[in-house]
């Protein structure tokens, strides 16, 4: 399915944000795209895959580090996996762990690991408890190795494997792959080392081997798509409501805690605090991710919009507040998405 194109709206403010952030950030160039209505209504490619004097431009088929973004598949194959009755959200992690006997697992649930209120930690080669589950959050990521071994034991197949099979293969997609290291045609700008490095870290797990994931802007935007609609695609419902629902909810399990509100990974907006990740004036029930290479998916249900922004840059300069700056960027989307309905 290939959905219909009307720039009836350019979102010229949304256009001059993601450019004058990839400007301050140092980014060599990035990507913009948009859904509303079931309708792309803008797309551009700016700038070139890399600061490398031959590196190409990019384009309609570049293909991005996505970073964290990537939770968002692991979230789903989590979703697929209590949908189909492998485990439960409150089931205790140490029936499925061999080390099962830790201190640390006390009390922790896949609840837990899925809304980053774990509590786990490792430190100076440990795995500690931090607080108790429930109780607090952070961005940890003994929870992503946890849920990637997790779902591989109990399905008996990888991350990669569900999405490949519920998503990839039938919406046909192209621009999508796990890739161990850096390719030449994948080349990014790096703050720390050169691009053609092995760039992953250890929240960059599939099935137990390092695996970073590229994306196009437009993929990444049709896999937010395809929550948007909850499941359906091309008039059918290719993927249980209920795995997309549980998805993209609020399954924090103390929602009264002033801390981030998460669904299965995803960032979910609930109330406006200082240190959220989506702006002020972005409505209840938005998520969204962001990465450490600034690329940003970011969903709005009650406008019916889904927007993508790639760079190609590791981190931010010294100083930088990327929060501001990301915040900004969903409250200028949330602008003229309303701005286009009004037209």
């Amino acid at each position: 399915m290939i959905l219909e194109k009307d720039y009836t709206n350019t979102f010229e403010g949304v256009h001059t944000h993601v450019k004058e952030s990839a400007e301050k950030m140092g980014s060599s160039g990035g990507a913009l795209y948009i859904i509303q209505n079931d309708k792309v209504v803008t797309e551009s490619y700016f700038g070139k895959q890399s600061n490398d004097i031959h590196a190409r431009d990019v384009k309609s088929d570049t293909q991005f580090h996505i970073a964290s973004v990537r939770k968002a598949y692991i979230g789903f194959a989590a979703a697929y996996a209590i949908y189909n009755g492998y485990f439960s959200i409150d089931d205790s992690i140490r029936q499925f762990v061999e080390d099962s006997h830790l201190s640390a697992y006390e009390g922790v649930t896949i609840r837990h690991l899925l809304t980053h209120t774990h509590g786990l930690k490792i430190e100076n080669g440990k795995l500690i408890s931090e607080y108790k589950p429930g109780e607090s959050w952070a961005y940890r990521g003994p929870s992503i190795d946890l849920l990637t071994t997790i779902i591989k034991k109990t399905t008996g197949r990888s991350v990669a494997d569900i999405v490949n099979e519920q998503v990839f293969e039938p919406l046909a997609f192209q621009s999508t792959e796990w890739i161990k290291m850096s390719q030449p045609h994948l080349k990014i700008a790096n703050t720390l080392r050169d691009a053609d490095d092995i760039i992953w870290t250890e929240t960059d797990v599939v099935d137990g081997s390092g695996m970073n994931m590229y994306v196009s802007a437009q993929e990444l935007a049709l896999w937010g798509y395809i929550h948007l609609t909850e499941g359906k695609w091309g008039g059918k419902q290719l993927i249980p409501r209920e795995i997309i629902q549980m998805a993209t909810s609020i399954q924090t399990p103390n929602p009264r805690l002033p801390i981030h509100k998460n669904g299965f990974l995803w960032f979910v907006k609930d109330t406006n605090h200082n240190f959220n990740q989506i702006g002020d004036t972005v409505p209840k029930g938005s998520y969204q991710l962001l990465g450490y290479t600034n690329v940003a998916l970011l969903v709005i249900p009650e406008e019916n919009v889904v927007a993508v922004r790639m760079f190609n840059r590791y981190g931010s300069p010294e100083g930088y507040d990327y929060l501001k700056d990301i915040r900004s960027f969903g409250d200028t989307v949330y602008k003229w998405s309303i701005k286009s309905t009004m037209q």
